[in-house]
């Protein structure tokens, strides 16, 4: 069976390769047939249609080089490579350069050998043609064949959509959908009245994207379907378009997110269903890259908890600025080695390293520092689920502080440049064990500064959708359920991102970083997260509190009903990014934190009792509000958003 196998492989492979030279084999001649054409219509252009025999006889000795210069230009730029339908201005640009490379090669020559000059005139004529002529075979091709998919969905009476939105991602969406045949698309809509009555590859754009418009098109074309082509649309903007559809019972769809198309693990036409990060979109993130290239091109960079949702996601965004080494540390050997499989296939320019481990282990944390030698550490390793950490605060102090403090002072020790720690809102007048340990790991990072010679920094921000244990995963698995979903309370407010967003901004934060800086994201406005499992329920094509029931169940432990960035008395400052600012908290003395951490560590190390732990995180964050189930504040409590205060409802 494994012979016939083999066989029926190498029969393939072989028909593969046949196929292949015989469409190059077609594509050459049908070049060297234009570019004889193009010197013959030089000829004539030059003579008025009377070209005297000398010349015809000159202008075959000059043939036989020109072919040869021609195909050899063309094949080092790959023109005879590429598939003649999906020909754009890449391949436009390419054949400028190549026909104009083999002209002044030929040229050369002929100004060296007397018996091949022909006439200036002839190489320019020439060279025109050739542009002409090479540039509308392309052409050409595509015409056909779009024509072709364009007739068979009009012959099959394709389905009729409205596409919505005629910028960059709109036009290639049709683009795509032409040569493909999917669909048909009736009409484009664009709110930009100067595009209003153009046309757009052939399909006029009929008006803005409003009710009565929709209402109109529908009417006209019988479409019951609409996409999105819309990729940066603001959150806002994309509810109310979604809610203008589900009014007029049409059906709507978007495009991949820009992330996926620039990274290239999606086309344009993957068409899928608006989801919740759609309707809490902001304005895409804009990064220096130049600075970040610097901070971390050709460096070692050591990431803990680099198996999680933040950790994984840092990972990637760190590969594209090309670093010499990623070393992924977790504890986690089931998601390291899923990571390790997708990061090898994505990135195999990395040297990527994966050690498993604790960061609550001093030897194995001592001898990946030793192995690793990392110039950079982004520490993103916790204890994060508020309520499992208030029943076990011991070990909520054993990861997110004495953990931390182990990979800092490695990095202290192992002459880090920069050490960056994940932080989170919760740290903030935290009324939990979990956000009081990471206040108290941001206070021992901070102490450090002052004297290593490690950059210590932090960034805090709020909750990234779509990560690990998260509300959005789980809203998503009880409506798979049928429900019911259950939200705490009915005003508790969150502030959310994605985390592709998330981690750029991580990045950005650590390349601006001096040293002792906490710096706070820009997480836009809070949101409810009842109208949250109410939007998530829709998206689902139900109806809420008819095919799917939202309970309350009461705040947990620790949880707070609004979460904060900054305190009242923290100064929030501008830094060169306009999403990154940066509160200036005084650090606490290096010698005191060592005293209070060891302190801790005793009392986890005796297993204390859980009042006597939460009493000495207590002293440690004298603002913080154990024991209390959530914020004593009313709606129109001012809760600080990156140091602008606004009225959280």
């Amino acid at each position: 069976m494994r012979v016939a196998a083999t066989g029926e492989y190498l029969a393939e492979k072989t028909t593969m390769i046949q196929s292949r030279f015989a469409r190059r084999t077609l594509v050459i001649a049908a070049h060297l047939a234009l570019w004889i054409l193009s010197l013959g219509g030089a000829l004539y252009l030059r003579f008025d249609g009377s070209v005297p025999r000398d010349y015809f006889l000159l202008a075959g000795r000059v043939l036989p080089l020109l072919v040869l210069v021609r195909v050899a230009t063309f094949w080092q730029a790959g023109l005879f490579h590429g598939i003649l339908r999906y020909a754009g201005m890449a391949e436009l640009k390419s054949i400028v350069r190549a026909t104009t490379l083999g002209s002044v090669g030929v040229v050369v020559v002929g100004l060296f050998v007397h018996r091949l000059a022909l006439p200036r005139s002839i190489y320019i004529l020439e060279w025109l043609l050739c542009l002409a002529s090479t540039g509308g075979l392309r052409l050409i091709v595509r015409l056909l064949l779009e024509g072709r998919a364009a007739f068979r969905t009009s012959a099959k009476g394709g389905t009729p959509v409205i596409l919505l939105g005629a910028g960059d991602a709109g036009e290639l969406l049709l683009r795509d959908l032409h040569r493909s045949g999917a669909l048909s698309v009736a009409c484009v809509l664009d709110d930009d009245l100067h595009k209003r009555g153009a046309l757009l590859h052939g399909v006029r754009i009929a008006g803005g994207i409003d009710r009565s418009t929709l209402e109109r098109v529908m009417s006209d074309s019988g479409a019951t379907r609409a996409i999105l082509a819309m990729p940066t649309a603001p959150g806002p903007r994309t509810r109310e378009i979604l809610e203008i559809c589900r009014d007029l019972g049409l059906t709507l769809q978007t495009i991949p997110s820009l992330q996926q198309l620039a990274d290239g693990s999606v086309r344009i036409s993957k068409l899928r269903d608006i989801a919740i990060e759609d309707l809490l979109r902001r304005d895409s993130v804009s990064l220096d890259t130049t600075s970040i290239s610097g901070f971390l091109a050709g460096r070692r960079v050591l990431v803990t908890g680099g198996a999680g949702s933040i950790g994984s996601e840092l990972i990637r965004q760190i590969a594209r600025f090309k670093p010499a080494t990623i070393t992924v540390f977790d504890h986690n050997e089931n998601g390291l080695f899923f990571l390790e499989r997708e990061l090898r296939r994505d990135f195999p320019q990395v040297g990527l390293r994966f050690a498993v481990g604790s960061i609550r282990d001093s030897q194995r944390l001592e001898q990946v520092f030793e192995d690793a030698r990392p110039d950079v550490v982004y520490h993103a390793a916790a204890h994060k689920h508020v309520p499992l950490m208030e029943a076990n605060p011991g070990e909520a102090v054993r990861n997110n502080v004495l953990g931390t403090k182990m990979v800092a002072d490695a990095a202290d020790r192992f002459g880090t440049e920069a050490f960056v720690m994940i932080s989170t809102d919760k740290a903030v007048r935290p009324t939990s064990v979990m956000g009081t340990t990471k206040r108290v790991a941001e206070m021992y990072v901070q102490s450090l500064s002052g004297r290593s010679k490690t950059r210590f920094v932090a960034v805090r921000f709020g909750n990234v959708l779509g990560s690990n244990g998260s509300v959005v995963p789980l809203f998503r698995e009880q409506i798979e359920a049928g429900g019911p979903v259950l939200v705490t309370h009915p005003d508790m407010t969150r502030y959310f991102m994605t985390i592709p967003e998330a981690s750029q901004l991580v990045l950005q934060a650590s390349a601006l970083g001096k040293g002792g800086e906490i710096f706070i994201l820009d997480m836009g406005q809070p949101v409810k997260i009842a109208d949250l499992a109410r939007d998530m329920i829709q998206l689902s094509g139900l109806e809420p509190d008819v095919d799917i029931a939202i309970e309350y169940t009461g705040t947990r432990p620790g949880e707070k009903l609004y979460e904060e960035l900054v305190l009242d008395d923290e100064s929030a400052a501008e830094t060169a990014h306009p999403k990154i600012k940066v509160a200036r908290i005084a650090p606490q003395d290096a010698t005191e934190m060592q005293e209070s951490v060891a302190r801790l560590e005793r009392l986890v190390m005796q297993t204390a009792a859980v009042e006597t732990i939460r009493a000495e995180l207590s002293v440690l964050v004298p603002e913080a509000k154990l024991g209390q189930k959530a914020i004593a504040a009313g709606p129109d409590r001012q809760v600080r958003i990156s140091g602008v205060p606004v009225v959280a409802r």
